[in-house]
């Protein structure tokens, strides 16, 4: 065959999605030193005093100007945005032509005429490709993040998360702190310098997302430290950073609905090869639509509405009517980790299973784990971790409904399937692992305290 040179070339290749995915290794981007003191310290600043987490460099800016600017992201995506007045944002969702969820991000409106699109490239790529489609009155940047982009981003965007996030904050505006609502914006300066303030919670504590332009960031992030050190504010390294999903139960990378249609082929076909993705896990079945969730099943069911045209409305309306499954938060076994540390320093013939890695495991970049109850596949677990300070592995999962009340016993399917294709992974047993029901967001004041902010 020919160099392979969009998505659906490498899917060709391998002769189908799953088989492409599964022998294509993990990313290794890292946009931050993996530790600035070390991740057992720094997962317990949002906590317990303040987190300072970079946020300037991972994820993918689209930027789009002009007069149909509003009404491109309205047909693309399932929420209203007649009330996405200029000075605020909302999460934003796209669905496939079937329906089923593409990804999420952030939609800012700064001013009038001139969106933002904050996120992980795979919903900025779609909403990007039909722009270039044509039929739009738009222009716009794509900012990629940092790994790829030549030269600094248009932004820094830092997040102050914590108990001491607030007077931080109150304390570094060079005025009084403006009155917002969770996910309310706000124009403020810092040292003179303009910036934005996104009333967020993204590390599972009320906090403030600070972005502006990016030749202001070292000044304002120089600001944020001398007020905010002697309050406890520290940095948050990679390793620390990515563990904060598992306490507010984002679920940041399931499988994108764009692999096998007819009507996302010509996106495959545009889309370059390395926007492919990799997967791993015990969850292994051959047709990748079993991979596929909808927003109902992560949780976006109230992001959704039908009183406006979008790709997928029609599909998406007849999805809501099925059972969907929940997202919920599993707690494994303290035991059953244990016996998976204990069996990696035992010399005998028996292959040890994987190791459950800490603070965060995974093997690719969309990591399914089969989960099980009484033996039989109830769903699939997506995202596994050590929260330190609770001494616990946890994981994000969407299961069939019937067993997502807190407390019920499942059990985690953990490690490769025999014969596995996975590129740089040593070989290991498959074991299973208890694990018990807990409610999604798992930490208590993302679940039910900081979004009334």
């Amino acid at each position: 065959m020919s160099e392979i040179q969009s998505v659906e070339d490498a899917i060709q290749a391998a002769g189908g999605p799953v088989a492409a995915l599964r022998r294509e290794p993990a990313p290794q981007m890292t946009f931050l030193p993996w530790e600035f003191s070390s991740w057992h310290h720094e997962v317990r600043l949002w906590r317990e005093t303040a987190a300072f987490l970079d946020q300037s460099h991972h994820m993918v800016n689209l930027i789009v100007r002009g007069p149909d600017a509003i009404r491109l992201f309205s047909e693309l995506g399932v929420n209203d945005l007649s009330t996405l007045a200029p000075g605020s944002a909302k999460q934003y969702v796209v669905v496939a032509p079937d329906g089923h969820l593409i990804a999420d991000g952030i939609l800012f409106h700064l001013e009038p005429g001139v969106l933002s699109f904050v996120g992980l490239p795979t919903a900025a790529k779609w909403v990007e490709f039909h722009i270039l489609g044509g039929g739009y009155d738009v222009e716009h940047l794509w900012d990629d993040n940092s790994w790829l982009r030549q030269g600094p981003p248009q932004y820094f965007r830092y997040e102050v998360q914590g108990p001491a996030a607030l007077e931080i904050v109150e304390r570094v505006l060079d005025g009084p702190l403006p009155q917002t609502r969770f996910f309310g914006m706000a124009r403020a300066t810092i040292s003179g310098r303009p910036v934005w303030l996104l009333r967020h919670g993204m590390a599972g504590q009320a906090g403030f997302e600070i972005f502006g332009a990016w030749a202001d960031g070292e000044a304002v992030r120089d600001e944020i430290f001398r007020v905010g050190t002697p309050l406890g504010l520290d940095r948050v390294g990679y390793r620390a950073y990515i563990t904060n999903t598992l306490e507010t139960a984002w679920i940041s990378l399931p499988v994108p609905a764009i692999y096998d249609s007819a009507e996302t082929r010509a996106y495959r076909q545009w889309l370059p090869a390395g926007h492919l993705g990799s997967l791993a896990g015990s969850f292994a079945r051959p047709d990748i639509r079993d991979y596929y969730v909808t927003p109902y099943d992560i949780g976006y069911g109230k992001l959704v509405s039908f009183d406006h045209e979008f790709v997928g409305r029609d599909a998406l309306r007849e999805l809501s009517e099925r059972p969907a499954k929940r997202k919920v938060t599993l707690h494994w076994n303290g035991n059953d980790v244990a016996d998976v540390y204990r069996a990696q320093f035992v010399a005998d013939e028996q292959l040890p299973p994987r190791l459950v890695d800490v603070p965060k495991s995974r093997g690719a970049r969309f990591h399914y784990d089969a989960v099980l109850a009484s033996g039989r596949p109830i769903g699939f677990s997506v995202d596994t971790g050590f929260i330190e300070p609770d001494r616990a592995v946890l994981s994000l999962a969407m299961i069939d409904a019937e067993f997502a009340e807190p407390g019920t016993e499942v059990t985690v399917r953990w490690g490769e399937p025999e014969g596995s294709t996975r590129p740089q992974m040593p070989p290991h047993s498959q074991v299973d692992l208890r694990a018990t029901v807990l409610p999604a967001p798992y930490n208590s004041v993302a679940r039910t305290s900081y979004r009334s902010g």
